[in-house]
């Protein structure tokens, strides 16, 4: 347990707004939005600065304490739950944009911006940051970093890692280390900043970023297709893509989501299709009108159902924030919400929808599956309620028969959600007992007394293990 001459030490050098050690000021950090998952830490600290975060890393060495950094706390696969008890660090106080370089087209940020707020500074001033994760409104810039989350924008633009271009980080032993900078081509020594981008809080504390911007497209066009067979719907987006055809969005909604989606928003949604896809091209104009054409003709071979075009800007904007909203409108139907973040090769997005038909019909469950097509990341969710032994085994054991499936074709198990607590099997299977021992050593590397987010990626004892959540 942490003394109260370190939590009077805290206090000291953080203030006591930043400091919490009572047991229901802690609750809520006890959980992501993974479920099923609740442990609760010793101490939570809210530094505002880089000297908060040193002091507060100062405390959890003597005391022997494990440092869990968190943001908002949206994480997906149980990354920011202290497994361990120890100290909580909430980094969304240092929320401050300390720059946007219109010369070398950057922006420097802390750790605890709110994404959307970084894309609408850069919009004010005639720039794109690309990223959107889905929980863009409240999730961090150092949680986007730490997790690599991905996006809508995905498909065309990238995810996090492709636009961090500087980091500032603390290391377990209070050293600093700065990795990157604004020039566009920098090969100097490790690539320190590939290395954290993804490492899910078990390396540093990040709490600085420099990401780059780019110039936002002319025009784009938003389509919405509709199938009677999820199937074909797969099918048109191998096609879309072999016909060379990248468009900025790609995403899709089963059956049981586009219900509980219209159940939600009610914007006219056809509750008796199959399934729905979701495409927006971008760019020059000329380029746009071409692409939405050859798009209009593939969907039209595979036999759509429906097609709509948005007729304007405000019409496209309300589908693309039905599409936002498929996890929040899933999880009003069930007590709980089992998510995955199974990722394919494209060409294989049909054989998957099969699967997991046959999979849900298999173990008897409610699955609605939606996620970014255009890049092969799906989310099938299981509906369930975690009271429920029984059916939680069921679930469990879909998710296993589906990464089997999902690593045999050449997938991965996570496309943006990381691994945290949910995925050390599954990661295990992917990259083989050789690929797990070495990420340990390069964590003893940075963390050798292992106190930076433990139990986290790949278990302490047997990297076989799984963390069922």
């Amino acid at each position: 347990m942490i003394s109260k001459t370190a939590i009077g030490y805290l206090v000291e050098k953080l203030g006591a707004e930043n400091v919490a050690s009572e047991k229901e000021d802690l609750l809520v950090l006890g959980y992501d939005s993974t479920p099923g998952v609740h442990h609760l830490p010793e101490v939570a600290v809210y530094p505002t600065t880089r000297e908060g975060v040193l002091a507060a890393m100062d405390i959890a060495r003597r005391e022997g304490l494990p440092i869990v950094p968190r943001g908002s706390g949206t994480g997906l696969s149980g990354g920011s739950v202290p497994v361990k008890g120890g100290m909580v660090m909430c980094l969304n106080r240092m929320n401050r944009i300390l720059e946007i370089d219109e010369e070398n087209l950057t922006a420097t940020c802390e750790a605890g911006v709110i994404t959307l707020d970084l894309f609408n500074a850069t919009a004010a001033k005639g720039l794109f940051y690309p990223p959107d994760p889905g929980s863009q409104k409240i999730s961090t810039l150092g949680g986007n970093v730490m997790e690599d989350a991905g996006g809508l924008r995905g498909l065309k633009y990238g995810v996090t890692r492709d636009y961090v271009m500087a980091l500032q980080c603390v290391l377990p032993d209070g050293s600093l280390l700065n990795t990157g900078g604004k020039s566009v081509k920098d090969v100097a020594g490790y690539a320190f900043k590939d290395l954290l981008v993804g490492s899910e809080g078990t390396l540093g504390i990040i709490t600085e970023i420099t990401v780059k911007l780019i110039p936002p497209p002319q025009a784009k066009r938003t389509i919405l297709a509709y199938f009677d067979d999820i199937r074909a719907a797969g099918a048109a987006v191998s096609q879309i893509i072999a016909a060379k055809i990248i468009p900025s969005t790609m995403e899709i909604m089963d059956k049981a989501t586009i219900n509980c989606v219209e159940d939600y928003v009610k914007i006219g949604l056809p509750r008796a299709m199959a399934a729905l896809l979701l495409i927006e091209v971008d760019g020059h104009p000329a380029m746009v009108e071409e692409d939405a054409q050859k798009v209009d003709v593939i969907l039209r071979q595979v036999k759509a159902a429906q097609i709509h075009i948005a007729k304007d800007a405000e019409e496209a904007g309300k589908l693309t924030a039905a599409r936002r909203t498929a996890l929040s409108a899933l999880a009003r139907v069930s007590p709980t919400t089992l998510l995955e973040d199974a990722t394919v090769p494209r060409s294989m997005l049909a054989e998957t929808f099969a699967e997991i038909e046959r999979l849900t019909a298999k173990y008897k469950l409610t699955v609605g599956t939606f996620g970014h097509a255009g890049d092969g990341n799906l989310h099938p969710t299981v509906l369930c309620d975690e009271r429920n032994a029984e059916e939680m085994h069921r679930a469990h054991a879909f998710y296993d028969d589906l990464y089997d499936k999902v690593l045999a074709w050449g997938g991965t198990v996570s496309g943006e959600h990381g691994i945290g607590l949910a995925k050390k099997e599954y990661l295990a299977r992917q990259i083989g007992a050789g690929g797990v021992k070495v990420m340990k050593r390069i964590k003893n590397a940075f963390d050798p007394k292992g106190i930076l987010n433990p139990g986290k990626i790949f278990s302490d004892d047997d990297p076989g293990t799984r963390a069922r959540v």
